[in-house]
């Protein structure tokens, strides 16, 4: 085996796989979950729409009345001085943070927590939304933007509406100097290249007549770390019946 895999070198957290965050100007979070949110609801306004360079939407500033400040990912048509609120008893608008057993189903959310008062985990990317299914022996089914169906807390909360910024992937790149700029704001490695463009000495895929593996993708439980490529530990292959 000759050079580390991107992946071996990826694990080790050099300087070029890890993320820029100190140059990111917020980060996202939920007022605590008080009593104040838990029996009633409390107001809040939109004070700014925040574009940081590690999230891929706007993230709205909310200064609550009692004084708290939070930031969620902006819905679509939210606008700075925009009302909204929080709490078991909000209204149904966009903006407006109630736990998931205050949701009607159908109801298009994002921002949801994974345990309740962790702070927004699932559905937070441009242009994305969950959507509440039906509840089931004390837990929440929602249907995430995969299509995967997840059960959750009713006490998790979650943000009413589609989340703003859904042509981001619409408009193109046109140079590559441009994604070049994008994925180092992100912290992500690019370009990315193709094991089987590569040569034999740096990939077990490369090599070889054209762009082929030349061998099963399927790799053993106990291959050696240099060798785990493609299936790791499949155990079955090709379409599903």
């Amino acid at each position: 085996m000759g050079k580390s895999l991107i992946q071996q070198r990826h694990g080790k957290g050099t300087s070029q796989f890890r993320a820029h965050s100190f140059r990111w100007k917020t980060e996202i979070s939920y007022r605590n979950y008080d009593n104040a949110e838990k029996t009633g609801v409390i107001k809040g306004k939109v004070l700014d729409l925040i574009d940081c360079p590690g999230h891929t939407a706007p993230i709205a500033l909310i200064k609550y009345e009692n004084g708290d400040e939070a930031c969620i990912p902006a819905p679509l048509n939210m606008k700075v001085n925009d009302e909204v609120s929080a709490g078991s008893q909000s209204p149904l608008l966009p903006g407006c943070i109630l736990p998931l057993k205050n949701i009607p189903e159908g109801t298009a959310i994002y921002n949801i927590e994974s345990i309740p008062g962790g702070g927004g985990a699932f559905c937070r990317t441009a242009g994305c939304a969950a959507k509440i299914l039906s509840t089931i022996q004390g837990k929440i089914l929602v249907e995430l933007p995969s299509k995967k169906v997840k059960s959750f807390s009713p006490e998790c909360r979650a943000t009413i509406g589609v989340i703003s910024g859904s042509g981001r992937l619409e408009k193109p790149w046109l140079k590559a100097g441009k994604k070049h700029h994008a994925m180092r704001a992100l912290g992500k490695y690019y370009p990315n290249t193709s094991g089987v463009a590569m040569n034999a000495v740096n990939h077990p895929f490369g090599s070889g007549r054209g762009r082929h593996v030349g061998k099963p993708k399927t790799i053993p439980r106990f291959a050696p770390p240099g060798r785990k490529v493609g299936k790791l530990r499949a155990r079955k292959t090709g379409r599903g019946k």
